[in-house]
């Protein structure tokens, strides 16, 4: 069936990142790093094409499930690629990756000077031009349904998140001295929650917020 050939080719990877792939914003970024990797759902197309993939999670099972997915599509990747850790705290040197991926993420940050400080550190372990890619959960659309629309809430899912709203999000992007490679795209589940998709791209010799 269709459907199992796309998974065999791509995994569960989220399918607004997928879009990013077919839209050639990978073609030379070759070195990814997952910050917030989960447990690897969006990293089986990469392991599988030759990139250099390196990946990071606070959760130790979820850590070892991405190792043993290294080991079985890249085990030519040195095991360190994959630690365990948290983003606002990343263990790689300055402008060493060409591209980022944070899905899911930041809409479990603690606080605003969490949100602020791990979008920093992705921020500083890019290569310029490197690519930010952030998928979260937003107040976009439903601020009149929510109690506040930057920290946490409960959302009407009955979910609870840290969001940010549209503004945040831009004023970041000037903060960073980035440039939006795409508009803010967000889907609004039936007024229960807003995911956001947040594509940056890091202006040669940007070193974001002082």
């Amino acid at each position: 069936m269709l459907s199992d050939q796309l998974r065999s080719l791509a995994g569960d990877i989220d399918i607004y990142l997928f879009d990013q792939f077919l839209r050639g914003r990978f073609d030379a970024r070759t070195r990814v790093l997952d910050a917030g990797c989960g447990g690897g759902r969006n990293l089986a197309l990469l392991l599988a094409h030759g990139f250099d993939v390196f990946a990071i999670d606070g959760d130790a099972e979820a850590v070892s499930s991405v190792a043993q997915l290294f080991a079985r599509l890249a085990p030519q990747l040195p095991a360190d690629h994959v630690r365990q850790g948290h983003v606002d705290a990343l263990p790689w040197g300055d402008g060493t990756m060409d591209a980022v991926i944070s899905s899911a993420v930041l809409h479990f940050a603690r606080d605003l000077d969490y949100f602020h400080r791990s979008i920093e550190e992705m921020w500083r372990v890019l290569a310029p031009r490197g690519l930010l890619f952030a998928r979260l959960a937003t107040s976009i659309g439903l601020e009149d349904r929510l109690e506040t629309t930057i920290g946490h809430v409960r959302l009407p899912d009955g979910s609870d998140r840290f969001v940010v709203d549209e503004r945040t999000l831009l004023e970041t992007t000037d903060a960073l001295g980035g440039r939006l490679l795409d508009p803010l795209k967000t889907t609004n589940v039936q007024n229960q929650r807003a995911m956001t998709t947040w594509v940056l791209e890091k202006v040669t010799g940007s070193n974001g917020r002082s």
